[in-house]
């Protein structure tokens, strides 16, 4: 069967959701990625958007029936924002699917898979559960539906919310958002009606000018600590003061002021130098005992309860003894590391960013754990055989990449250098299912638990635990 651009297909049924966060459907043999708000076990029409060489992409355009599975958001903005998509989706049917996306990832990355994977471990609180929102302002806001329908509901273009997907230039002017804290909606609101009634103007993402650029928040889920980083575009130091008093009047319960300038082209900001307007220089968190500062610039997991249940797991799985030397790659601000010093004889953490293994060293010297040493730079150019030799094998290795996924030199050297047992965190099935492949001639795979950092969303954590072949 041929497919072509705006080819109309009804009544066709969603099986199920894919890693990309779309509805999957089947045109004879050819599979199609249906974006909107679809459940799997909707009946929708459906207009072919793109054509592809193997695939098509397309939208609804009419529901017949709504599946069980298919929910009222709880958001009004779902369906539009790009913050949380699956939100009418039962949240059941949320971990069964990333469920299904690490089995997937493994079958069709290794041959004759047949490992029993857990049952993902789903996150105690589904909404409310993020420590971190970054919001944009912009001059030329998203219409929605409606104001394309009436221009009169159309009074200002100013926006101060999240990017619609895979707009840089548009963005969505939040009413309401249920991720970070009930408390995040009230701040959005107060920040941005005081924004709009300043003279200063909202930042225009096209030719770089204006005043009020980003809003950071970030909150302590084990502390009653709560961040606002407020970034601007002029180095207006009066403006900004007058600014950062009035919102500490109105939201006492912040416990940390700062703001950034950023004069850039770019919002990359982790590169500027922060000011302390009023309160600490960062948010604590505690886990088990073990103390987290995060400074402004510092990444922390941004799910903070599931964060901690993703490193008890971690640990229990890698089953750490007073004697062995633990080696934690991509170890950031040294989460993982600084959790399981008290376990080990010896920590090793390396990182690429330099500031993130300060933050890292400081992390062990709140902990008192003076059995942690950690390295800054590119992991291929670190983790050599002479490094190894010179620190002591490790009998733990420990490594949480970015979703590219670990360096080919990388696991070179890991085969050489045969810790027993390797754990390995990663965000992203895929690349973890192609990493493993390359250790399982060495190692053999024991366990495979997927855990969901991220609700309303297609993202899924996975643990897997490899042991070497005797």
């Amino acid at each position: 069967m041929k497919i072509k651009k705006q080819d109309i297909f009804e009544k066709v049924t969603i099986t199920r959701m894919t890693v990309e966060g779309t509805g999957l459907v089947h045109i004879g043999k050819i599979p199609v990625f249906v974006k909107g708000n679809v459940a799997p076990g909707d009946t929708v029409d459906i207009r072919i958007t793109k054509v592809r060489k193997n695939a098509c992409e397309a939208i609804v355009t009419e529901f017949h029936t709504l599946s069980s599975h298919h929910i009222q958001p709880r958001c009004l903005h779902a369906g539009v924002c790009g913050g949380c998509k699956w939100q009418h989706i039962q949240y059941e049917v949320q971990l069964a699917q990333k469920q299904h996306f690490v089995q997937h990832a493994f079958e069709k990355t290794i041959p004759n898979f047949h490992f029993g994977i857990s049952p993902i471990i789903a996150a105690p609180q589904p909404y409310y559960y993020r420590n971190k929102m970054e919001f944009t302002f912009c001059t030329d806001k998203w219409l929605t539906t409606d104001e394309l329908a009436d221009k009169n509901l159309i009074t200002n273009k100013n926006a101060l919310g999240l990017h619609v997907p895979q707009r840089f230039d548009k963005v969505l002017d939040l009413q309401e958002c249920h991720l970070l804290d009930e408390k995040n909606t009230q701040i959005l609101y107060t920040v941005k009606e005081y924004a709009k009634q300043s003279k200063k103007p909202f930042y225009d993402i096209k030719n770089h000018t204006g005043f009020w650029r980003n809003l950071i928040l970030r909150k302590s889920y084990t502390t009653d600590d709560f961040m606002l980083i407020l970034i601007i575009a002029e180095n207006d130091v009066k403006a900004i003061h007058e600014a950062m008093a009035y919102f500490q009047k109105q939201f006492p319960f912040i416990t940390s002021w700062i703001y950034i300038v950023n004069t850039k082209l770019n919002d990359y900001y982790q590169d500027l130098e922060y000011h302390v307007f009023s309160g600490n220089p960062y948010i604590e968190e505690n886990f088990d005992g073990i103390v987290f500062r995060i400074s402004p610039l510092s990444f922390f997991q941004t799910n903070t309860l599931q964060a901690k249940i993703l490193y008890q797991t971690a640990v229990q799985i890698a089953q750490i003894q007073s004697e062995h030397i633990v080696y934690d790659l991509y170890t950031g601000t040294g989460t993982i590391a600084n959790y399981v010093a008290k376990k080990a004889k010896k920590v090793i953490g390396i990182e690429l960013v330099d500031a993130a293994t300060k933050d890292a060293l400081q992390n062990a010297q709140i902990n008192q754990n003076e059995n942690i040493q950690f390295f800054a730079g590119d992991m291929k150019n670190i983790l050599t055989p002479a490094f190894v030799q010179h620190h002591g094998k490790p009998d733990v290795l420990i490594t949480d990449p970015p979703r590219a996924g670990m360096h080919a030199e990388v696991i070179r050297t890991i085969i050489q250098v045969q810790p027993e047992t390797i754990v390995y965190v990663s965000c992203n099935p895929e690349t973890q299912a192609r990493d493993i492949a390359l250790l399982l001639p060495y190692y053999d795979l024991v366990s495979l638990q997927p855990v969901d950092m991220f609700p309303q969303t297609a993202h899924v954590e996975c643990v897997a635990k490899l042991v070497r072949k005797k």
